[in-house]
């Protein structure tokens, strides 16, 4: 059994190896790199949105260790300043309806979904 989706204002965030549900609405996936043994079938994801992911150089700096995660967090809401555009996109997005933002991490808690959403609710980019 899977836990269940993080969600507010409209932002939820969940792991992409879970279940699709309609409740779900607009999913999009911010992994730099394809969920390993995941077709895109099952995936059921509306948009790869890669550019939103952390970069190559940050995602292996912080190789998710929850220790570094407060740094990371400061240094990819700092890249995702430079994406302002499809930030606000999404923004929009989850403003008309449910947007689901999907990742493949293990951890639940220190990953760039949690990060993106706390942006997207915060309202500025």
């Amino acid at each position: 059994m899977s836990a269940p989706a993080t969600t507010a204002a409209g932002v939820k965030i969940k792991r992409v190896y879970d279940a699709a549900q309609q409740s779900d609405g607009y999913r999009v996936l911010i992994d730099r790199v394809w969920p390993r043994g995941l077709s895109k079938e099952r995936a059921n994801v509306d948009e790869w949105a890669r550019e939103l992911a952390p970069s190559t150089e940050l995602r292996r700096w912080f190789a998710h260790e929850p220790s570094r995660f407060q740094e990371f967090r400061a240094r990819y809401r700092a890249e995702l300043d430079r994406q302002r555009g499809r930030v606000q996109e999404l923004r929009r997005r989850a403003e008309a309806g449910p947007l689901t933002i999907l990742y493949g991490a293990r951890d639940r808690e220190h990953n760039n979904a949690v990060v993106l959403a706390e942006l997207l609710r915060e309202g500025s980019a």
